[in-house]
């Protein structure tokens, strides 16, 4: 063999296994579903408070070093906060490393949100319907396309500030159960009330999505 036949074989292998490792090489996390609440219902401390939750979260798994938001909608200066536009660009990768969705259109079109892949940030798998005790309610405050509400109607439990009065959105993280759109992730239908007892009852804990958004 020629030494330019070697030298371009060697030069192609070195590529390939370039390539390889690049594809091996671990995606950094950027979705999970909190493994824990606030424990006071959906009182969260509004939005600035689930966005620390997320944060405190993310550094103890290992990912601290990203700016998290936590996926709510809700009032800020009397003006709409849309969830979809609080969570940077994407994509996003779950604790296994595997992508849940490409960019913020993807998220809320043909997205691989499923019970499997919506993992917590320790990378567990969150009890859906059917388990006990099912946990797949999401909090969200968001309609499909992850915009405010705007019909003047309580979709927040009071700005994420309320643990009695009030109504929060809910999502189904497992795709299944009952409500107007029982299917969706993020908008599937409201709390039966604003407090943990009132949480659990629905079907849900107090959890919620957190994304990095950088």
């Amino acid at each position: 063999m020629r030494m330019t036949s070697v030298l371009a074989v060697t030069a192609a292998l070195a590529l390939q296994g370039a390539s390889l490792a690049a594809q091996a090489k671990p995606q950094p996390l950027g979705f999970f579903i909190t493994s824990v609440g606030s424990g006071n219902g959906a009182n969260l401390g509004g939005i600035a408070g689930a966005d620390a939750h997320c944060q405190k979260l993310a550094s103890a798994a290992g990912a601290g070093s990203r700016t998290w938001h936590a996926y709510l909608s809700g009032m800020e200066n009397g003006k709409p906060v849309n969830a979809r536009d609080r969570i940077g660009a994407g994509p996003w990768y779950n604790a296994k490393g595997v992508m849940i969705a490409q960019n913020v259109a993807e998220l809320h079109g043909e997205n691989k949100l499923t019970k499997e892949t919506q993992l917590t940030e320790k990378g567990m798998v969150v009890n859906g319907r059917g388990d006990t005790p099912n946990t797949h309610d999401m909090m969200t405050g968001s309609q499909l396309d992850g915009t405010a509400f705007t019909d003047g109607m309580d979709h927040t439990c009071n700005n994420w500030m309320s643990n009695s009065t009030g109504s929060a959105q809910l999502g189904h993280h497992d795709r299944q159960g009952g409500g107007t759109n029982p299917t969706s992730w993020n908008s599937a239908h409201p709390s039966k009330g604003c407090s943990q007892e009132n949480l659990v009852a629905t079907g849900g804990a107090g959890l919620f999505y957190c994304f990095a958004v950088k």
